[in-house]
């Protein structure tokens, strides 16, 4: 006999499939340049992006499109969703050398930026806890 889904595996799921579409839409969104959502941007930051180098480009897909896919498979209750998540936290590690290696635009060192960033950080490693905490447990199959 199965172990019962919890119910915090739905509500936990379906958060993080929503903040990981949302992320996901974001990566979209900057990388076909759409002008609705570069809009906001400062032409300091568009050039920032402009010249980053490819594999950040790859470092954040990885990123986001990790964490929606192991959102997804923790809804399925699949135990890849570890594996998932951890590449989504390796993605954001990397991707955040970038940061450090180059002149960032202001916009990315105020403080609502720098608590994104954050939010981000704590959201990533609390996911893959989250999933390593249920292939321990025997939820995810």
């Amino acid at each position: 006999m199965g172990v019962r889904t919890p119910r915090h595996l739905w509500i936990v799921g379906v958060l993080a499939l929503v903040w990981n579409a949302f992320g996901c839409t974001d990566f979209s969104m900057t990388v076909t340049r759409n002008p609705a959502w570069m809009a906001p941007l400062s032409p300091e930051m568009i050039d920032w992006l402009d010249n980053a180098p490819s594999w950040t480009i790859v470092t954040w897909a990885l990123g986001v499109w990790g964490g929606l896919a192991g959102a997804l498979l923790l809804l399925l209750r699949s135990r890849w969703a570890v594996a998932a998540f951890t590449i989504s936290l390796l993605g954001l590690a990397v991707n955040q050398i970038y940061p450090f290696v180059s002149d960032v635009p202001a916009m990315l060192t105020s403080p609502a930026s720098i608590g994104i960033t954050l939010v981000i950080w704590v959201l990533a490693l609390f996911l893959l806890w989250y999933a390593l905490r249920l292939r321990g447990d025997r939820v995810l199959r």
